[in-house]
């Protein structure tokens, strides 16, 4: 059972990892930080489980999700679309796709600038 679950997990880590590299492929829209699981990268659409490191809070959707914040630096920061700037998820502006697939920005400019691509 815990080799299942453990094999659940990396396949859960190399899907997101995977992810992490897409951009977005249209308008996005600004979510609360707090309906984000920050590992599985998606939109929730309720408060997720928050994290407290280092005085930031992250959030996950699980008990996993909420060890692999804790554990690995890694997994708490993301890079700007538009800008290619790390930024730390706790901070970030996050805006989601139609699916729930999140992106993190560096600041409301950089959201901003890549919708304005996508206005008629």
């Amino acid at each position: 059972m815990r080799k299942a679950i453990a094999l659940s997990f990396v396949i859960l880590l190399v899907a997101t990892a995977a992810f992490a590299q897409e951009k977005p492929s249209g308008k996005l829209t600004k979510v609360e930080t707090k309906t984000v699981c920050m590992i599985n990268e998606h939109a929730m659409g309720k408060d997720q489980i928050p994290i407290e490191i280092d005085g930031r809070t992250y959030y996950g959707c699980c008990d996993m999700c909420k060890k692999a914040l804790a554990a690995d630096a890694t997994k708490r920061v993301a890079i700007d679309p538009v800008s290619g700037k790390q930024v730390d998820k706790a901070t970030a502006v996050i805006a989601a796709q139609e699916d729930g697939r999140v992106f993190y920005f560096e600041n409301e400019e950089s959201l901003a600038k890549h919708n304005k691509q996508f206005e008629k």
